[in-house]
Formats: C-alpha cells, structure tokens, sequence
C-alpha cells in the first residue's frame, strides 16, 4: 500500500471530479492497484480519521471536509465597480490552490501582533512550508536562541536579521542560534 496521503487525497478528488461520485471499494482497489477490498477498507479508515472521508449510515463513503471543492464564481473588481455576472469557472479546493506540497505543509495559528504591517493578524491561520530555502522577503517561522518566531528574513552577506512586520518590534539578529523551520505561503483569516 503506498504511504503518501497526499497521493491518495488526490486521486480520489480527480476520480470524484470525473464521475461525481465516490468510488466504491473495488474501484479504490483497482485505483491503487490494491489487491483486495481489504486493503481498501484500510485505507478508507485511515481516510475517515483524518476527515478526507466520511461514510454514510450505509458505508458508502461521501466527500469529507477535506475533500470538497467550492466552486470559482469568475472575478470581481476591488477597485470601482463595474458590470459582471455570474459564471462558474471552475471547481477548486483551498488545499489545490493554497497548498503545492501537501507533504511539507502545515498549519500555524498566530498569536502577537508583530506582522500586523504585513497582512498578518493574531488569530490568523499561516501556511508554512518547510523544506524551502528562505530568501530576503520571505516571511519565514524560525527558532531564533530558543524561542519561535514569525519574521521577515533578511540576509546580506553572511549576516541574518528578522524584521518584524511592525515597527513597534525592533529587528532580531541571533545571538547563538538560527534555526528556519518554514516559509509562510499564505494566510488565512476568518471574518464570521
């Protein structure tokens, strides 16, 4: 069986997206070339534990939260208004747009206010990829001599400092260690 959520996640999704529906056991079998239903049910367990899956008071398996797409409407102007109408797109899930490696990418909530000049809220929810080299810019999620910290990465020569998103925050330059665990790709905020 292979070990790759993220395979499995996707493959169901583009099979999901073909038939709008779900594949039965024997088609997950033959997706992932499983040599037994048995095999299928084991991962459909695996999948309903991480909320990928769900299953129904039958056990036919339904979308999970995490499977869902929403659908893409078109655009709208942020500027001055003008006309536009409504017109699906096409269908996407956060995951496909806001994630490119599922395997190295994870969730942060954030607490302080010191990137509050960068977009970034206290409550707000970061994207970090680990894995990335950081670059001048980035704002990165780093241990910095033993404490965590989300900061812009500066680096000239051989020189690192952390800016802080708010220039209430003086900028951080090690002192004993650096450590970058990650590159924040994105931020999620919750309005309701």
């Amino acid at each position: 069986m292979q070990k790759d959520p993220a395979l499995y996640t996707k493959k169901i999704r583009s099979f999901y997206h073909k038939s709008r529906r779900m594949p039965s056991f024997a088609e997950l079998a033959d997706l992932f070339g499983f040599q037994s239903k048995n095999a299928s049910a084991k991962l459909v367990k695996k999948l309903v534990e991480t909320r990928i899956l769900k299953q129904n008071n039958r056990g036919f398996l339904i979308p999970g939260p995490l499977l869902r797409g929403l659908k893409l409407l078109g655009t709208v102007e942020a500027g001055f208004p003008t006309p536009a109408e409504e017109e699906l797109v096409d269908t996407l899930t956060l995951d496909d747009y806001l994630i490119s490696r599922p395997d190295s990418t994870f969730l942060i909530k954030v607490s302080g206010e010191s990137m509050i000049d960068a977009g970034i809220m206290p409550g707000d929810l970061v994207l970090m990829e680990r894995g990335r080299e950081p670059r001048t810019g980035d704002i990165v999620i780093a241990q910095v001599d033993q404490g965590w910290t989300m900061k812009y990465y500066e680096k000239q020569g051989c020189a690192i400092r952390l800016i802080s998103g708010n220039k209430k925050y003086p900028p951080i330059i090690p002192k004993e260690e650096l450590r970058v665990a990650g590159v924040v790709v994105s931020v999620v905020r919750k309005y309701v």
